[in-house]
């Protein structure tokens, strides 16, 4: 029996690397797809997957990817991230533009290009990583929120619109994790990316990963629609007990 294949994007690191360890680990086959094809290529031969470089912001990029997938039953919208923490008045269209060019058209491109591929599987399911950012607001997150909501309204948006066709659609929305996105969101100023998580302890990848390998891995007829998960020291986007 041939297995199935998982495709997650964003895979060269944090959840995305994660994920698919965890769902190699589950049986599945995976295809990695990120920029850098280095740690990509690393991490898909540790794992037994198959690293294929992708820009989810580059529509060619995405439909040369999506050529190398000939079937897909799993797919894993992970590629995205935050830029900068301005406020409004001070809003940086660049970083806006790339928010909402990564998180919500790269999740637009994927799922447009392998829908076809996931319905012919017969139990196809689609995971969208957002963010409680997806569904709260706070001072200078504007860009990201923004982004991020509009990317949970496309995915919510695919659960009525195949509605009757064999493929699921969860969300997964986390709190603080402790991964390469806060360093990448302060370009690069580990100072501050560390205070983000200072006394607590935030999710992990692999915690993450865990949740959506579980997921995945329910029966065809269970659809896990949205899964919320934070550390337990953090109540909402602005609230966190630290010692």
């Amino acid at each position: 029996m041939n297995k199935r294949t998982a495709v997650v994007t964003g895979a060269s690191a944090g959840i995305g690397a994660a994920t698919a360890r965890h769902l190699a680990e589950a049986g599945y086959a995976v295809v990695l797809g990120a920029r850098r094809a280095e740690p990509l290529a690393e991490i898909a031969s540790a794992i037994g997957g198959r690293a294929v470089v992708l820009d989810v912001t580059d529509p060619a990029s995405v439909e040369a990817f999506a050529d190398q997938v000939p079937e897909c039953h799993v797919l894993v919208n992970n590629a995205g991230g935050a830029r900068g923490l301005d406020r409004v008045a001070d809003a940086n269209e660049a970083r806006w533009q790339w928010m909402f060019d990564a998180n919500v058209l790269g999740t637009l491109r994927m799922t447009k290009a392998l829908m076809p591929k996931l319905i012919a599987s017969g139990d196809g399911h689609v995971v969208t990583v957002t963010s409680i950012a997806a569904y709260e607001v706070y001072d200078g997150g504007s860009g990201y929120t923004a982004a991020k909501h509009a990317q949970s309204a496309l995915h919510r948006t695919l659960r009525g619109e195949y509605l009757g066709q064999p493929v699921r659609f969860t969300e997964v929305l986390p709190g603080m994790v402790e991964t390469d996105f806060s360093i990448n969101r302060f370009d690069g100023d580990a100072a501050r990316a560390e205070a983000v998580y200072e006394g607590l302890d935030p999710l992990t990848a692999d915690d993450v990963a865990d949740v959506i390998a579980f997921a995945v891995t329910r029966p065809a007829h269970v659809n896990l629609d949205q899964i919320v998960m934070k550390p337990r020291a953090q109540a909402s986007a602005t609230r966190a007990h630290r010692a």
